[in-house]
């Protein structure tokens, strides 16, 4: 996948790792990026299509695919988390997680794969998390949610190959975002985050492991869950 004159669909472009996507792909060469968010009024890059896009909502999915029929590069940003847990907390959070990061990411899949088909086959990067291998208290359902997702990355991969389409997961701890406002732990820079994924778009990865929680709760799945969560500190 060349990122250079690649039109380009970024989900949740109005803030945090979306709006970099937005910004990097530009500056690579992409012939056109659709900016979109359910807030279109909040995108403010220069240079971008806006587009309305809620990923919970499927008519607006459709109204997306329909009015960019050009997209030969998808990257499924939009997230959020609740803070829920999963036997405590409120089970419309939980529900709205899952809605948000495995429903909503397979809904602009599955509008935007013929797109893309269309256009030559693409390329597709789901933002993923570190998260989808490890659990923690007041963010279980958003582990749950992004686990979902990590399997959906790996299950459309097979699905799309065929059609030429190219899926890459992009796995990282911590950015210094919105999302994690009070968080005090180690975080990547944003920039950086989106710089390595669009280097594993262009280079054909499979998955990018963006830093070192991602690479770490990896490489700890297959020793005894014990182990990593006897030392687990967040």
């Amino acid at each position: 996948m060349d990122v250079t004159g690649s039109v380009a669909l970024v989900t949740g472009a109005n803030r945090g790792l979306g709006r970099h996507f937005a910004q990097q792909l530009l500056e690579r060469g992409a012939a056109k990026v659709y900016a979109t968010s359910r807030r279109p009024e909040l995108v403010d890059v220069p240079g971008v299509e806006v587009l309305r896009l809620d990923v919970t909502d499927p008519e607006s999915i459709a109204a997306a695919a329909a009015a960019a029929g050009d997209v030969t590069l998808l990257v499924n940003n939009a997230g959020l988390t609740t803070r829920a847990d999963l036997v405590t907390g409120d089970l419309a959070d939980v529900r709205l997680e899952m809605e948000t990061h495995f429903f909503g990411t397979l809904g602009v899949i599955r509008a935007f794969a013929p797109v893309l088909a269309r256009n030559g086959g693409g390329a597709i990067a789901n933002v993923l998390s570190a998260l989808s291998w490890f659990s923690t208290a007041g963010a279980n359902a958003y582990s749950a949610a992004k686990a979902a997702e990590w399997s959906l990355t790996n299950g459309v991969r097979i699905e799309l190959t065929e059609q030429g389409t190219s899926v890459t997961g992009v796995v990282l701890g911590a950015a210094d975002t919105d999302m994690m406002a009070g968080y005090t732990g180690p975080m990547s820079d944003p920039a950086d985050v989106v710089r390595a994924a669009l280097d594993g778009v262009q280079a054909g990865a499979w998955e990018v492991l963006v830093d070192d929680w991602s690479r770490g709760v990896k490489a700890s799945l297959a020793a005894d869950p014990r182990d990593f969560y006897s030392q687990l500190t967040i």
